[in-house]
Order: structure tokens, then sequence, then C-alpha cells
């Protein structure tokens, strides 16, 4: 424990306090200094045995010494108690030390967050990183201070904002104290903050800042109300604990919500949760596996626990590499922190031997009734044959599975529970274990038998020190047999949680049905925009911070709930919209040249911003010429002698319109009229200049793959499959799209947001554009 000394007429620096959680160090705070008086910080005291045969003035000047190199901090006090023995008094007054107890003291606001930066337990690297992301954190930490200066506070907002436009945090990567710093100057400004929160002024800052409050939430929450009630009492309480782990509200919508009570895993210690992510590696992770994972992290942030990657790979007929490698890429794109990675299959050796250990107790026995005859029992609550045959018989059936023999893949291992009558189904003997002669992707043929989930999850969970298993409620009547399988194998019993499953409209999670679609190639594969995985929507133009945000907002709910998939799309814009840079497509089929007779004789360049509210976006160039292209849609609805506007130029007059036979207008004739007013004008269009720079463009919309909101059990889904899908259409853009990349998201006005999926390679090859819903457009059915 840590003593933070504040002035008697000061609250303590929201800065120091928030890095201390985050850190994971605990501090106690007293306002005993005088009025004025800068924080310090008091190390607790400890004694040294230690012998020496040294003067006082170079003891204290070589211990000086050693504590400021050890520290690397401006402003150090050393408090020094001698216990000596044998004292000599002499001129040079020399001491024979045996123990001697000291007390160091920071001061400074700058100082202590350097300090408690490199003390972290539970975040690494928050200070200390190569020399010239230490030295950015230190600019950073000099500039925060302006946040206090009224008059400076929003160009401090408006400066950082510009700065986090492409970075998702202020330094390199990962978390640093100076992300914690300016977070603390900006949550302290109260409503101040919240104000501009709301108005959503500074997007890129409002998405940094929900993104630090969400991520520690459970220990900032809390924090930050306790703050606000210091600041707004005269004084500061004589001695105030800021190590207390409850928390009373949950974060919603990216700001702290006061009245949302917040999720907590029960059965818990501080510090010592152990958390397990466990997918299957047989397909992609989807937006169900998503929220799963991203629980398990929020969890293991608010208790200051760990989460183990686990791959539950037990099933050799459906898993792969690929799917193992694929896993690891979503679960880091998610940005799951996890502490290893493991295999179920590292303890197939242990699992079988646990398996033998329950035949010899009489806690299971081999099966060998065939699969339909079996499962008709189950349902009916009738004991197999050879629920109570001799322990010897089930030990040759066993060896027989081992061996993979004929006889042995006839058999399985079944769990021998206390009655067959259970009312609870799944507690009517389980079945633990199968015999599969394929070989496994890790391990090859060493193995004939492998496991059920039923058996080999309790066993791994408990084996591993897991401490809460975070399951779907679909599992919810499974639950007694995970304990029950827990306490036939005498193992440590793990907490189970239970969150609902995350549905969602014209969507279907099943692994089996997803991989039907791959095999029958209805999408382009694993990773098609029109799939839920954390590949397909992440490539349809989802940000993870909206994803991240949308889930959490659920919270750990039971409820079932069938989402919309708007509400997401709506999340996503808000975070999109402020940022991406604008840029202009006209249709190519049957685009209309419209004539400005008093149009600029030779073009002319001008060179604007791509996004009028955000310069950070940069600049692109806009070519003016006599000539323009709209599109035809545009142009019928034009009448004769009626004002237009033409965005980023101007007003114009069009004089005549030519038609074909088919209704098709096929050219327009008029002349600028700058002069005019936009506000009086009924049609805005956008343009393109007749040059030969623009570029091809295929702008991809998409549908959902069912046309129903939701698959009933007994309905078969490939008879609601949607067989249009995906319409493309072609287009022109702006010669500035040349330099958009895979991955960049834009803005076609008019049109709404795109993600570039293939960028400019030559001028033969379309830029491929996947259309971004906005949370407001009906999906093609």
């Amino acid at each position: 424990m840590m003593e933070l000394l504040i002035a008697s007429d000061a609250t303590p620096p929201l800065s120091v306090l928030a890095t201390a959680k985050v850190a994971g160090v605990s501090l106690t705070v007293n306002p005993t200094l005088t009025a004025g008086s800068p924080p310090v910080l008091v190390l607790t005291n400890g004694v040294f045995p230690m012998k020496i045969n040294v003067s006082i003035f170079a003891f204290e000047k070589y211990l000086i010494g050693k504590v400021y190199d050890a520290m690397n901090f401006r402003a150090i006090e050393i408090d020094i108690v001698i216990h000596a023995k044998n004292l000599l008094l002499a001129i040079f007054s020399f001491y024979r030390l045996k123990f001697f107890s000291f007390r160091l003291k920071l001061r400074g606001t700058n100082v202590l967050l350097k300090y408690l930066a490199r003390t972290s337990t539970a975040i690494p690297n928050l200070y200390e990183r190569d020399a010239f992301e230490t030295g950015q954190i230190d600019e950073w930490l000099e500039y925060a201070p302006i946040f206090s200066s009224g008059s400076e506070y929003e160009g401090a907002c408006k400066y950082v904002d510009g700065y986090l436009l492409h970075r998702t945090f202020l330094i390199g990567h990962s978390l640093s104290v100076a992300d914690i710093t300016i977070w603390s100057y900006l949550a302290g400004a109260g409503k101040r903050w919240e104000s501009l929160m709301k108005s959503k002024k500074y997007q890129n800052l409002g998405r940094w800042y929900t993104m630090i409050s969400t991520q520690h939430a459970a220990v900032l929450d809390e924090l930050t109300s306790s703050f606000s009630k210091k600041k707004d009492s005269s004084k500061p309480s004589s001695s105030t604990n800021v190590t207390d782990e409850s928390n009373k509200k949950q974060i919603a919508n990216g700001v702290v919500n006061s009245n949302r009570p917040e999720v907590d895993l029960p059965h818990v210690e501080m510090g010592k949760v152990c958390l397990r992510f466990a997918p299957e590696p047989s397909g992609f992770l989807h937006i169900g596996h998503a929220k799963a994972a991203l629980l398990n992290q929020y969890f293991a942030q608010k208790y200051n626990g760990k989460i183990i990657l686990r791959f539950d790979d037990t099933n050799p007929a459906k898993e792969s590499n690929e799917f193992v490698d694929s896993l690891i890429t979503d679960v880091g794109t998610l940005g799951i922190k996890y502490e290893k990675i493991t295999y179920t299959s590292d303890y197939f050796q242990i699992l079988m031997e646990m398996a033998e250990k329950l035949i010899k107790e009489g806690k299971a026995y081999i099966d060998d009734t065939p699969r339909e005859q079996m499962k008709h029992e189950r349902m009916e609550g009738i004991e197999s044959k050879c629920r109570n045959q001799s322990i010897d018989e089930n030990i040759k059936l066993w060896n027989q599975m081992i061996l993979g023999t004929e006889r042995g893949l006839q058999c399985c291992l079944r769990g021998k529970f206390p009655s067959m009558q259970d009312p609870n189904k799944s507690m009517r003997d389980p079945v633990y274990y199968r015999c599969n002669p394929m070989p496994h992707h890790r391990i090859g043929s060493k193995y004939k038998i492998y496991p059920t989930y039923d058996f080999a999850c309790p066993f791994v969970d408990s084996y591993e020190g897991i401490t809460h298993a975070l399951r779907s409620s679909e599992y919810h009547d499974r639950n007694p047999q995970y304990f029950q399988v827990q306490e036939d194998m005498g193992l440590r019993k793990v907490h189970i949680y239970e969150f609902s499953r995350l549905n969602m409209v014209y969507t279907l999670l099943s692994k089996r049905k997803l991989l039907w679609f791959v095999e029958n190639r209805k999408v382009d594969g694993w990773n098609d925009a029109r799939f839920p995985t954390v590949q397909g929507i992440v490539r349809r133009g989802l940000q993870i911070e909206a994803l991240i945000q949308f889930i959490l907002e659920q919270g750990a709910s039971k409820n079932l709930n069938l989402m919309e998939w708007d509400k997401l799309w709506n999340i996503n814009k808000r975070i999109i919209d402020p940022v991406c840079p604008r840029h202009t497509a006209i249709v190519e089929e049957n685009r209309v040249l419209l004539t400005l007779l008093d149009g600029p004789h030779k073009p002319f360049v001008r060179v604007v911003p791509k996004h009028k509210k955000h310069p950070a976006a940069g600049d692109k160039a806009t070519t003016f010429t006599k000539k323009i292209w709209i599109e035809q849609v545009d142009a019928k609805a034009i009448n004769p002698n009626e004002e237009i506007t033409l965005m980023d130029w101007g007003n114009a007059i069009v004089k005549e319109i030519k038609k074909g036979e088919n209704g098709n207008v096929t050219e327009l004739i008029g002349v600028l009229h700058l002069e005019g007013s936009v506000k009086t004008t009924k049609l805005k269009l956008t343009w393109l200049p007749e040059t030969n720079e623009l570029v091809p463009l295929s702008l991809v919309e998409f549908g959902y793959l069912i046309t129903k909101k939701k698959v009933e059990e007994d309905e078969d889904f490939v008879d609601v499959v949607n067989t249009d899908s995906k319409k493309e259409i072609g287009a022109v853009g702006d010669s500035n799209m040349r330099n958009v990349k895979r991955g960049d998201i834009v803005q076609l006005e008019r049109k709404g947001y795109f993600r570039c999926d293939v960028p400019f390679i030559r001028p033969s090859k379309p830029i491929v554009l996947y259309a971004i819903p906005d949370g407001r457009q009906t999906a093609t059915k």
C-alpha cells in the first residue's frame, strides 16, 4: 500500500488515481500537506539488514545516488532513520550500521505518473518503451495540463482529435500512461466534456475516450463517480481509500450510465479470476463467438484476471489447422488479450486415464447400442442393456475402442449417472467417448478414440484452473451434467456464468449451415462480406470498435433476443462518418453530359478538403471543366430552365434537355449561375468533369443470405436462401480515388459509405467498393 499526500485544499489528481487503478497499485489518500503543495507519493517503509563501515556523509551520498539511479526521477526525498550499534564519535563521525530503514518520497504529478506506470503489475509497458516512444509519452504528459486552461480547452480537444484520426492509442499500439492522463483530464472536466461528447464535435477524441472507458470500465467507472463527488465537496475526507473494487455502474453507449447496473461474476476474488475462450476449430469466428470472447475480456479486465485461448479440438472430422490459424487471427482482430494458447488435444492422454478410472469406479460403462436406439432410450428414460455389465467387460471393450478394432468401432463410453429417469435428459448417461479412425489435424493417427465436449470440457476447465466458465444460455440444461462430471472425476468445481446467445435477424450462425453456403459456392468463402463471420463483417466495413460497443451494451443478459443489424450498423456509422473522406461517383450506365455554355474554356483545378469538418482527412484535387457528367436519374429530375446546385461549385440553370426515344435524357445544356443561392434550389447534384482521369468503379451492394427473419428449428434453411443477395453497379469516380487503399472507408456523396475491397491497379480494372449499411437502409431481401 502506498500513501498519496495532497494539499488540504485540493482533490487528488484524477490522472494519478486512474493510473494507479489501471496499474493495479493500491493507494491511500491523505490531505495532510499545506495548501498549494504538489502531490507527494510515499513509498512503504522497509527495514533492510546491512553491515557497513562508512562515513555518514559518504553513505548518504552513496545511498541517494543509488536510489536516484534506480528510480531515475528528478524529484526524490529520502528520510533516513539510523539504528546503529557501536556508534563511534569522532571528528569524521564514522558509523557502523547494522540495520537501517528509510522512506522514499516522490513529488510532482508527472513524476508520480511515471513511477506508477513503471510499477504496473496489471498492464506492461505503460511507460517504459523504446527511447522514441518513451519520449513521446513525456511530451504528452507535459502537454496534458493545457486541458485545465478554460480558454484553451477546446483547442486542445481539436488538436488531439486530429492527432487520433488514424490512431487507436496516443503512442504505439497499446495503452500508455499518456492515454490514461489525457483521458483523466477529459473525465475530470465533467459536464463540459459530456456536452462535447453529446455534440459529437470531436468524433475521433470521443471514439478514443469511449474505448478507454469501455475497456477499463471495471476500474475507471467508480473512480470517475467518486472523483466527481470529491470535487463537489468543500474538503476531502481525512483518509480516502481508492482501492475499493466494488463497482456500481456499467459502461453503456460509450459513456458512464449510472442508471444501469453493472454485470458481475459470482464468487470472485480480485486478481485470481481465470477465464477461457474455447472455440472449436471447425469454422471461422462469427459474431456470436465474438460476444463470448469480448465478454470474457470484459470480465478479465474487470477483475484483473486472465484468459486462456483454448481450441476444443475433439472432432477430427470437422477441424483443420486452417481454422486454427483463422481463429487466432480473428481473436487478434477483436483485440482479445490472452495469456496462452492451449488445445484440448494436449490432454488426450490424461483424459483417457480419467475415463479408465471412472470405468473402474463403476461411474462409466461401454455401450454398443446402435446410435438411433440409444437416442430413443435416452428420450424415454430406458436403461441400456450394457449399463450394469461388469467392470472387467467394460475394460475389455474399452481396450478394443482404443485399438480401433471392428468391435471397438461399435462401442462408445457413457457416463453412469444416478438415474436414467432424470427429468433433465442431459443427465441420462451422456456419451463420453466415441471411436473415430480419422487422423487428427495436430497429432495425426495416434488415437482412434476422441472425447466428447461433455466429457472433456469439465475436466480441462478444472485442470487448467479456470474459475468461471462463460456459456450461452442454450447450455442451461446441461449445467447439472457439467457439475456431475466434475464431481465424479473428483475435481474442483468451476463456476458457470450464462449469457444469452446472440441471434441476428436474417442470419444463420450454425457452422454447419454456413459451411453449406461455402461448399455450394453460394458465397466466395468464409470471409464473404455477407457472412456473419468476424472476417466477413470487417470486410463489409464494420469497425471492431462498433462491434465491441454493440456487444457490451447488451452486457451478459440472459434474455433471448433477436437483434436487428440496423443498431450495429448505426453505431458503426457514428464511428466512421466524422472521419472518412468524401469522394464522388457517377453511375456509368446512361450517364449524361451537361454542357455549360459559359463554363471554363480551359480546365482548372481547385484543392478542397476531403472532409469539410475534418481537415485531418486531407485534401483532394477537383477539376472544373466546360462539360461535366451527371447521373441519368438526376438528369430526369430536372425541368427545363430549372436552377440546380452543382455540389462544391455553385448554381447552374439548365436551358435545354434532350431525350432519346426510350425517354432517357441524352444531353443537357445550361449556363452557370454562381451568384445564385443554394437555399433556393431543389436539386443538389453530384457531378464529375469530362476528363480521361476518371477511374472505373464497381459498387457492390449486399443483401441478406436468407429471406426470413428467423428460421425455426423444424424449417429447412435451404428453402429460404436468397438467390439475389449481391448486386454490382458500374460507375466512374473522381481521380483522387486512385490513392484509396484496400480497407479504406470512404463516403461517396449522396450514395453512402463504402469500404475498398480492391484498390486501383490499372485503368482497365475497376476499384471494387463494398457498400456499408448505415442503419437506415433496408437490405435487399
